[in-house]
């Protein structure tokens, strides 16, 4: 009896030893699946957190190299107002040079433009003067002398030069235009311009078909005595009739008439160098 109750002893011994086996073989089954389950979860976080890592890596190095373009495009930009800052300094640099210079250059100018015009004026008096010392014995109401827009007038009452509707100098008359020859042939740089005049009271002849007519031919006559007969410059002299167009005084009156009745010596400056320095 003892033997076979030793052999179930035994055998139970043998199928405890199998179960306690089983559990801890099942446990160890159980607790690597949980392992491995919980290793797959964090597997996959860490997966899905580099995945995320790689897209913001992504975005963030396109944003850098954006931000990289955009530097070089900056900078060139920079680069570009500089140089352009540096031309503009250099343009300013040179229009104020030249601007000095100019400014110079025009108060020279101006400086000799003034002395010229002072001189001329002076030129001009002086002749004034001159004209009136050699023409003193004559009436006031004879001619008379003086200086009008920069230029010398000697104004030549027709009483002194001529008759009545005639071109003809009378002997008077050219006893005052070789006077006045004498001063003009004596003065350079002045050109001479002889204008007749006439009233509005109207002429028709046989010589004359009307004032205009008669005003062109007395300054023709007195031309002839300045030049033919006494020497001065035809080509510093001219001609011309006014008619009755450039009144001096109103032609209701008797004296008025008279006043307009007259021939102009009109004395201007030579102003070719004048003009020389103001369009060179």
């Amino acid at each position: 009896m003892k033997p076979i109750f030793a052999k179930k002893c035994s055998l139970k011994k043998y199928n405890m030893k199998k179960v306690f086996r089983f559990i801890t073989v099942l446990s160890l089954i159980i607790g690597l699946s949980f392992t491995s389950c919980v290793s797959s979860k964090k597997f996959m976080a860490s997966e899905a957190r580099v995945d995320k890592l790689q897209k913001d890596n992504a975005i963030t190095l396109g944003q850098l190299n954006e931000c990289n373009a955009q530097a070089k495009i900056l900078y060139g930009e920079k680069a570009n107002l500089q140089n352009e800052n540096a031309q503009i300094q250099n343009d300013l640099s040179i229009l104020s040079t030249e601007s000095k210079t100019t400014i110079a250059d025009q108060a020279k100018r101006l400086k000799a433009l003034q002395d010229m015009i002072q001189s001329q004026k002076n030129i001009m008096a002086n002749l004034q003067n001159a004209i009136a010392e050699a023409l003193m014995n004559y009436k006031t109401d004879e001619l008379s002398i003086y200086i009008k827009d920069g230029k010398v007038y000697v104004s030549l009452e027709e009483k002194l030069l001529f008759k009545s509707g005639s071109d003809v100098v009378n002997p008077q008359g050219k006893e005052a235009l070789i006077t006045l020859a004498k001063v003009l042939n004596g003065t350079k740089d002045i050109t001479v311009m002889i204008e007749g005049h006439t009233d509005d009271v109207p002429i028709k002849t046989n010589q004359f078909r009307d004032n205009w007519d008669l005003s062109t031919a007395r300054a023709n006559s007195v031309v002839r005595i300045l030049t033919t007969d006494n020497g001065f410059d035809p080509t510093r002299i001219t001609a011309s009739g006014r008619g009755k167009f450039h009144p001096v005084k109103s032609n209701e009156t008797t004296e008025g008439r008279a006043a307009n009745r007259r021939t102009e010596v009109i004395l201007s400056p030579d102003l070719q160098e004048l003009y020389k320095l103001l369009f060179q």
